[in-house]
């Protein structure tokens, strides 16, 4: 059979048929407990392989073109189990320094109480990668577009890097989401998702993902049943049911998304904007060459004082998360960002002054006149 498009993989992978009603949508299956005499399947939630939670990694893995994936609680969870599954006591690992806030403080606070080394690398190039690898690196973690400067980094650079010094690889595709973006058709090792954004995409589940080889899901599946990050059915039907309209939503956000950040870079309220599809984005051309599209994340800064900003809005509303089908903004320095020093952030080039914008499926001109007002009123 011929590969499929994102919005059939998107509306039929995965899908569990009762064969008692044979109805269009997996069931709910509650049951913590099932039987294990003449079953192929031991079923057990901790395991990560009830009917609801195979249904959304099926769905997952083929969307990122992936042999397997694991569906967990939250993407720290996917994240945290994808990290101590290939690191150990003595082993080195380096990260970008410029990554999701709760990802760089678990990094900063947990690896070093387990005796793993690790080396943030400021730079966006791939040599500078290399040359952070030791004899004991094991792992090298990306995030791209990142997470709120939607700096873009080279992924297929980086993952022949890692193959070439025997170094698994990992990118958080959060921000892209699996239409936008497929690194493992780049090279990369292990995909991750804060499912919470665009896979749930309707601001009303905390979940994360996992996607890999199956030699490498299978190790990973080890760490996850101690660590207990699984998934809980109720929730793993509303992913599943989520994920049909993911690719019509992000879409949607994609052009939204370009019309707002090309409106705003024209405009004289506006200090800088951050959007991997302007073309005067440091990487727009690198992001053009490994994005499908450009996704719903923009930042920018305001002048003045961006509370009084953010308060004026009244369609946009402020939020902490990001990737619904409504729009949200938030302060990263008050929330995504604030366990990190404000010199970190600074060096970075996370201002005060900057605000990320997850851009919804509203009409567009409809959120460019609300942000219009608030401007005008932030000027005043």
């Amino acid at each position: 059979m011929s590969k499929q498009s994102k919005s059939t993989i998107c509306v039929h992978a995965g899908t569990k048929v009762d064969p008692a009603t044979k109805g269009m949508n997996t069931p709910i299956y509650t049951s913590t407990a099932y039987d294990y005499v003449d079953v192929d399947l031991y079923a057990y939630p901790r395991y990560f392989n009830t009917p609801n939670q195979r249904a959304v990694a099926e769905k997952v893995a083929q969307l990122e073109n992936g042999e397997a994936a694991t569906i967990f609680s939250s993407g720290m969870a996917a994240i945290s189990t994808a990290l101590f599954a290939q690191l150990k006591t003595g082993d080195h690992a380096i990260f970008q320094n410029d990554l999701y806030g709760g990802t760089h403080n678990a990094i900063t606070t947990e690896l070093t109480r387990y005796g793993i080394e690790f080396t943030l690398v400021d730079s966006l190039e791939p040599e500078a990668y290399a040359k952070a690898i030791k004899s004991n690196t094991k792992v090298i973690y990306i995030e791209t577009p990142s997470n709120p400067l939607l700096k873009i980094v080279d992924i297929k650079a980086i993952a022949d890097i890692g193959k070439s010094h025997n170094v698994i690889t990992l990118i958080d595709n959060t921000f892209a989401s699996p239409i936008n973006q497929n690194p493992i058709d780049l090279g990369i090792d292990i995909v991750l998702h804060s499912g919470t954004k665009y896979l749930g995409g309707h601001s009303d589940l905390s979940c994360g993902v996992v996607v890999a080889s199956k030699s490498i899901n299978d190790k990973l599946w080890d760490s996850a049943i101690h660590f207990g990050g699984s998934l809980e059915p109720q929730s793993c039907y509303l992913l599943e049911r989520s994920m049909k309209t993911l690719a019509l939503r992000v879409k949607q956000q994609n052009e939204n998304a370009l019309k707002i950040a090309q409106h705003l870079e024209q405009h004289k309220l506006i200090n800088n904007v951050y959007y991997p599809g302007l073309t005067n984005h440091p990487q727009h051309d690198l992001a053009k060459s490994q994005m499908k599209g450009f996704g719903g994340m923009l930042s920018f800064e305001v002048p003045g004082n961006p509370d009084k900003f953010v308060k004026s809005l009244s369609l946009i509303k402020s939020a902490m998360s990001l990737g619904g089908v409504e729009s949200t903004i938030t302060s990263p320095s008050q929330t995504s960002h604030s366990k990190i020093s404000k010199e970190e952030r600074e060096k970075v080039g996370i201002s005060d002054q900057l605000l990320r914008f997850s851009v919804g499926i509203e009409e567009a001109d409809d959120l460019i006149n609300d942000l219009e007002k608030a401007l005008h009123a932030n000027s005043k």
